[in-house]
């Protein structure tokens, strides 16, 4: 039986540990973006608790290995995995003022090191209590390292593909610490050891369980949380606050409307209008990046054919149900933007890639092979348009990006949405092989907050930005996930000023 539950106990703690590093991502990427420095952050922090736990197993296996230490040892390791939906956002907070890579690496310590390090004295320690001669220690260690990888393996997959879209996050966090808890209670029970060491453990869960239901992210409208779904690609939310209606995802806004009339209050949709005033009537446009739609809208309203690509399809869902895209203005594929651009052997008059977050930036979709693709489905005076977010007018992701976008094309021109030039906000680089000069005056507008007004002033004021000494952006060099870093943090000061509600965003 010892024998039976040490294999268990390995099992379950190896699923766990694989588990946890990849729900950390969605416990920290609504509040600081699911950014490169947050899954090295994750892997950093893993695998220095494990090296810890490994040598603290190690040394306390050599001591006397007791199957009721061992119990013990998961259990705890389950109780702080338990608890972690509950004391995230004070950690999350805390960390806020600190910049994002320490914010992160700070968060994913705190949350995470001491379970996994406890969880990483497992292994050690199990081959001591099964190792029963020098002659067969090799085995035994080998055995027990392989059923807990294949354990890795198997919760890496079955929580990726399957438990985060249909258990949700926290209660899957706080299932985790639970079945650890049990399995440590299973050792005592095996190991003879009643109530001084079973009494104890009991009333652990018994008030892990009474705290209060665990924090499930579910739909509250009373609350202003309309929707909330997780999939394989991020957290999506959908917020009623401050008379908008908006979709974030990852805790970051990639829409906001009106939740009357479903119009965009984001100046820069209705400056992607731009592209279609060099046509003489609807022609065909693909969008990479769907959000809510409300490109797609201004589009289809006016005539335009309206091809659609959004790798999410809980994405799509929501523009569906929650901001009322319908079937007839755009045609929706979800998959990459890139892997359409490879595999669709047709061209569009505009592309508009408009699948750039603060914290993650597509990389694959900014690169120089990325804009030549895209060239490479434009008709002949086909317009692309790049909708980007940055701190100011001359941030050198602005400048790279169009020196990366004239290695391509013969004019490139940037339209800043963002005021004063100094702040964080959006701006469209627009790249043609033809003349980038309306052939009319744009109307004037009636008011500083209209469709028109936003159209004017970007056109008012393009500019040719300066890429004197900026790299141009490669598939195999690009350095675009560390200039996001500082985009990122600024933006999500932001946020976390305007949602000032906890549980509302993150």
């Amino acid at each position: 039986m010892v024998k039976f539950y040490v294999y268990f106990a390995v099992i379950v703690s190896g699923a766990s540990v694989l588990a946890i590093e990849l729900l950390g991502t969605r416990v920290i990427a609504p509040f600081y973006g699911a950014s490169l420095y947050l899954w090295s952050a994750l892997i950093s922090v893993t695998l220095a608790a494990l090296a810890t736990g490994y040598a603290i197993g190690g040394r306390w296996a050599d001591r006397g290995p007791r199957l009721g230490r061992f119990a013990l040892v998961i259990g705890l390791a389950g109780l702080w995995i338990a608890v972690v939906p509950w004391i995230r956002f004070p950690v999350l907070a805390a960390a806020e003022s600190l910049g994002l890579r320490a914010a992160v690496l700070i968060t994913a310590t705190v949350l995470f090191f001491p379970p996994l390090t406890l969880l990483g004295v497992v292994s050690p320690y199990a081959i001591r209590l099964m190792a029963s001669s020098l002659s067969v220690v090799g085995t035994t260690a080998g055995n027990l390292y392989a059923v807990s990888t294949v354990a890795s393996v198997a919760a890496a997959l079955a929580t990726g593909f399957v438990l985060i879209p249909a258990v949700g996050v926290y209660r899957l966090i706080f299932w985790i610490g639970f079945a650890l808890i049990s399995t440590a209670l299973f050792g005592l029970v095996v190991g003879r050891r009643r109530a001084a060491a079973v009494l104890p453990l009991l009333l652990a869960i018994v008030a892990v369980l009474l705290y209060g239901r665990t924090p499930a992210l579910t739909a509250d409208p009373e609350s202003a949380l309309v929707a909330v779904s997780q999939s394989a690609y991020g957290e999506i939310r959908v917020v009623d606050w401050d008379g908008s209606r908006c979709m974030l995802i990852d805790g970051a806004t990639h829409t906001v409307v009106d939740p009357e009339t479903l119009e965009s209050r984001f100046g820069y949709v209705n400056a992607l209008d731009i592209p279609k005033a060099f046509f003489s009537g609807p022609e065909e446009m693909l969008l990479v990046g769907l959000g809510g739609g409300s490109v797609v809208k201004n589009y289809a309203q006016e005539g335009w054919r309206v091809e659609a690509v959004e790798i999410d399809p809980v994405v799509t869902r929501m523009a569906r149900e929650h901001f009322d895209l319908r079937p007839g203005e755009a045609a929706v594929h979800n998959m990459d933007g890139r892997q359409f651009l490879i595999t669709y052997d047709g061209t569009f008059d505009v592309i508009i890639l408009d699948a750039f977050g603060s914290s993650s930036i597509p990389f694959h979709l900014v690169t120089a092979e990325a804009i030549g693709l895209a060239r490479s489905r434009l008709s002949p005076g086909g317009i692309l348009a790049m909708n980007v977010e940055a701190v100011g007018w001359d941030d050198i992701l602005v400048r790279s990006l169009a020196a990366t976008a004239w290695r391509v094309f013969e004019h490139v021109v940037v339209l800043p949405i963002v005021e004063p030039p100094d702040q964080v906000g959006n701006l469209i680089i627009l790249a043609s092989d033809r003349e980038l000069e309306l052939p009319f005056e744009l109307p004037l507008p009636e008011g500083r907050f209209t469709a028109e007004y936003d159209r004017a002033h970007a056109w008012d004021n393009r500019f040719a930005a300066d890429t004197a000494g900026v790299p141009v952006l490669t598939d195999d060099l690009n350095p675009i996930d560390v200039w996001a870093e500082r985009i990122n943090l600024e933006a999500r000061r932001n946020l976390h000023d305007y949602f000032d509600t906890e549980g509302l965003i993150w």
